[in-house]
């Protein structure tokens, strides 16, 4: 039995027309959670969870994480819903602030990032719930906005995000917190101290993204790693050793899976680097039955 669920990642630089077969395959192989990704020039995050809950019928599908500078919150409740209403119980939303950078790129740099990412939460989150929303906030307006199909079964609505401040704000207005990779056990408990400071129930998940590559080779394994640790370590502003993976041999990535989960990680979200990575998959699934 494992102790926590499982899911993988659908990376962003794989070809959106595979999605429907590798949603099957690991579905087949018993994941919990597939979880596919919105980044600027990449996929579109509500489109491929579409797909990917249109070609299976019980994984639960993530969405991490729509930017909230690129998103009206009407519209991102809208599509949403539809999701929600056609597979419901399947489905988790999550929300976040954008690369700044990427965000500017395109005209939409927030001029107050915090204020308009709890602004967005609390307005989606509404509007899911069937309310008519009324807000004059400092980035989002919205007038007497209803949705005419709200779902029957509101999907959670979590925060991805990293700073501190986030980290409250995520405890303040989010169902759950979504946590990018690198991040290991004493992270994710400092990240859980912040979010229960800014007032999360007892409800409140924690889904926390790790890179994954198994072998019996540790030098070839970390040698496939390196590209992804080496860059996600500078966006994290650490040295590449500090950045948290779930590798090494398959009982070596179970136990890594089990730290995790050991410090509150409800969902850990595996994302495959390497070849073959269903068959990569599927050892670690066994090792953590086992």
């Amino acid at each position: 039995m494992t102790i926590v669920r499982i899911g993988v990642m659908y990376d962003r630089d794989w070809a959106p027309e595979a999605l429907p077969g590798f949603a099957r395959e690991v579905e087949a192989l018993g994941v919990d959670d597939l979880w596919v990704v919105e980044d600027l020039g990449w996929n579109g995050g509500v489109a491929a969870a579409a797909v990917a809950l249109g070609a299976t019928k019980r994984l639960r599908v993530g969405i991490g994480i729509t930017p909230a500078p690129l998103r009206s919150p009407a519209l991102l409740a809208m599509e949403l819903a539809t999701l929600a209403r056609v597979f419901p119980g399947r489905l988790v939303a999550g929300i976040g602030h954008g690369v700044p950078e990427w965000m500017a790129s395109v005209g939409v740099a927030a001029r107050s990032p915090l204020a308009l990412l709890e602004e967005t939460i609390n307005a989606v989150r509404a509007l899911l719930r069937g309310e008519l929303v009324e807000l004059k906030g400092r980035e989002v307006r919205l007038d007497g906005i209803q949705l005419v199909h709200p779902p029957v079964e509101p999907p959670p609505v979590i925060a991805g995000v990293v700073r501190p401040r986030s980290l409250e704000l995520s405890g303040r207005v989010a169902d759950g917190t979504l946590i990018a990779e690198g991040h290991g056990p004493h992270d994710v408990e400092s990240a859980r101290a912040l979010i229960h400071k800014g007032g999360a129930s007892a409800a409140h998940s924690l889904t926390v993204l790790a890179f994954c590559c198994v072998g019996d080779d540790a030098e070839q394994v970390a040698q496939i790693l390196r590209p992804s640790v080496e860059g996600h370590g500078a966006w994290l502003g650490r040295p590449p050793e500090q950045v948290f993976t779930v590798s090494g041999s398959a009982a070596d990535a179970a136990e890594r899976v089990r730290e995790l989960a050991a410090v509150g990680a409800g969902t850990v979200v595996l994302r495959m680097v390497g070849p073959e990575p269903v068959r990569q998959l599927g050892t670690v699934l066994g090792a953590l039955a086992r």
